[in-house]
């Protein structure tokens, strides 16, 4: 009963946690530090496992968005890195805590330009500002060991394999606790608005996604494949879209460009297919 009620006392006092932007109340069982510790130590795990392009022409206009968009986050605590994986079959991108992110080459022909490179950065960082997966380790270790256990793992610790999982990345390992709908959506809101602040057109999420349903054929791309469906992402995204022009107004206009990487990654994607 004791243990109990002190684990009890524990979950009251870490779960209130709210996101940016939209307010949610969150379950957080690790801190900010520990969580981005474990998110370099997995961004390293994959980025071992993975082939890096090392193009300039690829590489230079991603970590200039990226860059750009990590400007108005405005975390200082944030050791901001932008990688990109020549992988031409995955239409995907990922970011871990500390600001680490990764864009396969896959997904460059869909994002077109700069403008819909920073959808999915916006995306990706969204996860990241909302602390999803701390979340997600901490839903995964209420729903593992139940009460009595928890603060014995707690004062353990969760592993970087943990991280990965959380992140959508644990398949490699075994592991997998994808990012419920509800955190896929607000994503795409907080990424909205980030891309917005940063000065690109919030108007092009809605025709990135667009591009993407057109990719999946008959069947949803890999990259949604645990994201709402197309029709209510793109309603979504257009409800929001009046909450993220006042920022984009007020902005400095980002080029819109055409990604220079496109035909190179489409042609590799056409080589291995």
């Amino acid at each position: 009963m004791r243990r109990t009620a002190l684990v009890v006392g524990l979950l009251a006092a870490v779960a209130c946690a709210t996101t940016p932007y939209t307010r949610r109340s969150q379950l957080i069982l690790i801190s900010a530090e520990q969580e981005t510790k474990l998110g370099a130590q997995a961004y390293q795990e994959v980025l071992a496992k993975s082939r890096l392009e090392r193009s300039s022409a690829v590489v230079q206009p991603i970590e200039a968005v990226g860059q750009r968009i990590a400007r108005v986050v405005n975390r200082p605590d944030f050791h901001w890195q932008f990688t990109v994986i020549d992988d031409p079959k995955q239409q995907n991108a990922f970011a871990l805590p500390g600001g680490k992110v990764a864009v396969y080459t896959g997904i460059l022909p869909v994002a077109q330009t700069t403008a819909g490179l920073a959808v999915v950065l916006g995306h990706e960082i969204g996860h990241v500002v909302a602390r999803h997966g701390a979340e997600r380790i901490s839903q995964g270790l209420v729903a593992q060991v139940g009460g009595s256990m928890l603060g014995a793992l707690l004062g353990s610790g969760p592993s970087a394999n943990m991280v990965l999982a959380a992140y959508g990345l644990g398949a490699q390992l075994g592991v997998l606790l994808p990012f419920s709908r509800t955190q896929e959506s607000e994503a795409d809101h907080i990424g909205l608005l980030l891309m917005a602040r940063a000065g690109y057109d919030p108007h092009a999420a809605v025709a990135f996604w667009q591009r993407m349903e057109r990719t999946g054929g008959s069947g949803p791309p890999e990259y949604l494949a645990t994201h709402p469906s197309h029709g209510t992402r793109e309603q979504q995204l257009r409800a929001w879209l009046p909450e993220a022009f006042p920022y984009f107004e007020a902005a400095t206009p980002a080029p819109d460009e055409p990604l220079p990487g496109v035909a190179s990654a489409a042609t590799r994607r056409r080589d291995r297919c």
